[in-house]
């Protein structure tokens, strides 16, 4: 204990606490994993000229989407890139809630605390806030994570359908799983259909991996 706090000394309180919270171990079973499924919404592509616009967030405990503790937090847009508004429609000065990135990213931290993060494509909304964090002079997110892409494939990979390598759009996903995209490209409507994928997606895994977490991770 004396070295967790010598070595997170210099960093804030909000980061201490977040740290603190992966002191227990996750549970075993998926059935009692707290997912967090999430999205953002960005100025573009580029991990270092780009900004996060909006970070929507769903709750995910004991198979149920709890949309009464949904996330939705727009950042003060200091990059604005036009090309984009068209996906995600956030318009500069638009009459919105805005947070500093700061204090979005405390918000977030505190929502998420240690539950494993879903994302489609995870791999770039994860590197995203990493981004934000290390501005703030902060480590990378402690948090385990889940890309649907990647686990969707895995429902797939028997039956002779796909080529192994093939990433699927999150419309390609719904599509296939029958889920409607009518809030589709804002942060908390995608984070919402990722989320009823991901439940889709655990149901099928489950016939082969008999519903433990680390089965989940190792897919991914």
């Amino acid at each position: 204990m004396i070295s967790f706090f010598k070595k997170n000394k210099n960093h804030p309180d909000f980061w201490k606490d977040y740290e603190r919270k992966f002191q227990h171990k996750l549970p075993e079973l998926i059935q009692d994993v707290r997912f967090v499924v999430l999205d953002t919404e960005t100025t573009g592509f580029d991990l270092k000229k780009d900004r996060i616009l909006c970070i929507g967030a769903v709750n995910l405990e004991h198979n149920n989407i709890e949309i009464s503790r949904t996330l939705e937090l727009y950042i003060d847009q200091e990059t604005f890139n036009p090309d984009t508004v068209k996906i995600h429609g956030i318009i500069k000065n638009e009459d919105l809630n805005t947070l500093t990135e700061r204090e979005a990213l405390v918000t977030f931290l505190n929502y998420i605390e240690n539950a494993v993060l879903v994302a489609h494509h995870a791999q770039f909304d994860i590197a995203m806030i990493n981004h934000a964090l290390k501005r703030l002079g902060l480590p990378k997110l402690k948090n385990k994570v889940l890309d649907t892409m990647v686990l969707y494939r895995a429902t797939r990979i028997n039956s002779n359908l796909i080529d192994q390598n093939k990433h699927y759009s999150l419309d390609e996903v719904a599509e296939n799983l029958n889920i409607s995209v009518k809030d589709r490209h804002t942060a908390a409507g995608d984070a919402m259909i990722t989320a009823i994928a991901f439940l889709k997606i655990v149901a099928k895994l489950n016939k082969k991996d008999k519903g433990k977490l680390k089965h989940l991770l190792q897919v991914n």
